[in-house]
């Protein structure tokens, strides 16, 4: 029995979306896989994906699917993931089919590798059979969670976009 489960956000997880934000900020943390969510003054503002992204990234645009990780037992939002497809030609690079983040509070609990494992049927629905995940060389516990998910590492490539800390990205590709 899985302790998480992805949910699509909704107005009923604004107070705790938005409260995510502010635990990440004030963590001093990116804010990967979370839709933009440091960009947004609102929830009604964040959960409009498409339009806003859209003018975000422009020709660059990706759709993703959205995905709230919210524990069963008190319905609480632990972290955030989403699912990028078709890959542009920047996340073969730097980015990858999948980002995510936990909430500062709830690390080290193991709810970055449930949520990465209750995404992969989804990426499956949507006709992936592999998919690319990125981490800065020097996050150990992201990289521990891609492989522990199946994650092979296929190389490494210079951050010439500056998402990383330590200037090197590695790529893996997990098979589903």
């Amino acid at each position: 029995m899985c302790e998480l489960m992805l949910i699509r956000p909704t107005n009923i997880y604004e107070k705790q979306v938005m409260s995510y934000k502010e635990e990440m900020f004030q963590n001093g943390d990116s804010f990967d896989g979370c839709a933009g969510l440091e960009d947004v003054h609102s929830f009604d503002e964040w959960i409009d994906f498409e339009k806003r992204l859209r003018n975000k990234y422009g020709a660059g645009y990706v759709p993703s699917e959205v995905f709230l990780a919210v524990r069963e037992n008190d319905n609480f939002v632990v972290g955030i993931i989403d699912f990028r497809h078709p890959l542009s030609d920047f996340l073969k690079s730097f980015g990858g089919n999948i980002g995510y983040s936990i909430r500062p509070s709830e690390r080290r609990k193991g709810y970055a590798s449930e949520m990465l494992k209750l995404i992969l049927p989804i990426c499956y629905e949507f006709g992936e059979s592999k998919v690319l995940l990125t981490c800065d060389k020097e996050n150990i516990a992201s990289r521990r969670t891609i492989i522990k998910n199946g994650g092979l590492l296929e190389n490494e490539v210079v951050d010439t976009v500056g998402l990383s800390k330590s200037g090197i990205i590695q790529r893996y590709w997990i098979s589903i």
